[in-house]
Order: structure tokens, then C-alpha cells, then sequence
């Protein structure tokens, strides 16, 4: 048990779990929420590796045949602890103000929700797979997380860099209202048939 708690997979996982304080930092080095563009670097740095975590840990499990209960728990958990914190940072710092701010919290709340779905069909012994454009919708979540974390300091070696955040937040969250559905139209069923 132990052993596997410790393989490089769930090592990988652990590593994105301390990223998130690593990155938080970035934006209070000077005691309050101010960031330089040094520290949103680093952040974005930070947040890249980590990301590459998302992919290696589960696909290291697989090959190497290495999967485990704690890591598929910590997985998820691991995945929407990073992408919270950078929202509510971004937020913060009003890299992302005013109509934006929306679609950070479609992302939130679709992520609560599926969560509390995914935990209720588990409790039935009820699997929804991760679809195709789920994936995708990852994949453009975590690019324009990218994106924003570079914010300012991105805006001066490319001056859209910002509002390419913004912009690919906005997809995200339209991905994100349609992978929601998706779920939990395939949940549904398994929770009306349970009151039957």
C-alpha cells in the first residue's frame, strides 16, 4: 500500500498539489497581492511543469501498470486545485475584471458540480467516462490559464497575450457549460432510476 502511495505517478500528482501554494507565493512575495513580472514568469513556469504532470501521472499508471485508489482520488482533486487558485488569483489581481469574471465562475461551478455528481455516482457504482471534448475543453482551460498567468508582463512581449486569455477563458467556459450538461444528462438517468 505504501508503495504505491509512493510510485513516480502519484509522486507527480503530489507535485501539482504543492504547485498551487508554489504559484500563490509568486503573487504575494511582497507580503501583500502584488506580482512582479519576474514572479508571474516563474508562476507560469511553475504552472506549465505542472500541467505536464497532468498528462505523465496518468499515462506513467498505465504503462506501467501502476494505478492506484489514492492516485485516482488525488488526481482530479490535484487538477481542480490548480485551476481554482489561478482563477481566483487572476481575479484578484484583475488580470480578468468585470464580464470575465463569469466565465472564471461557469469553470468554478461546473467543476463543484461535476465533482458532487461524480461522487454521488460513485456511491452507485456508476462510471461516466471522460469524453472526447472534455478533454479538450481541459486542454483550452489550461492554455488560457497560460495565458493570463503571463498577463501584463506577456502583454509586453506579445501585446494581445492578455485578451488571448480572456478569450480562450471565454471558450472554456462554453466547452465547460457543454461537457456539464453532458454529464450530467448521462447522471440523470442513474439518479431518477435510483427514486423509482
Amino acid at each position: 500500500m505504501a508503495s504505491r502511495a509512493y510510485n513516480i505517478p502519484n509522486l507527480l500528482t503530489y507535485g501539482r498539489i504543492l504547485a498551487v501554494p508554489a504559484i500563490v507565493l509568486c503573487f504575494f512575495l511582497e507580503g501583500k497581492l502584488a506580482i512582479s513580472n519576474t514572479a508571474r514568469w516563474v508562476a507560469l513556469w511553475i504552472f506549465v511543469i505542472a500541467s505536464l504532470t497532468d498528462f505523465l501521472d496518468g499515462y506513467l499508471a498505465r504503462i506501467w501498470n501502476q494505478t492506484s485508489n489514492i492516485g485516482r482520488m488525488l488526481d482530479p482533486i490535484a487538477d481542480k486545485l490548480l485551476v481554482a487558485s489561478i482563477l481566483l488569483l487572476v481575479a484578484a489581481d484583475q488580470t480578468i475584471a468585470g464580464w470575465s469574471i463569469w466565465a472564471a465562475i461557469t469553470i468554478l461551478c461546473r467543476e463543484i458540480l461535476v465533482s458532487g455528481l461524480r461522487e454521488y455516482l460513485a456511491a452507485l457504482k456508476v462510471s461516466v467516462p471522460v469524453t472526447r471534448i472534455a478533454k479538450w475543453k481541459t486542454t483550452v482551460q489550461l492554455v488560457a490559464i497560460a495565458f493570463l498567468l503571463a498577463g501584463p508582463a506577456g502583454d509586453e512581449v506579445f501585446p494581445y497575450t492578455t485578451k488571448t486569455g480572456i478569450g480562450l477563458l471565454w471558450i472554456a467556459a462554453l466547452l465547460t457549460i457543454y461537457t456539464g450538461y453532458d454529464y450530467f444528462r448521462a447522471g440523470l438517468k442513474h439518479i431518477v432510476d435510483d427514486e423509482e
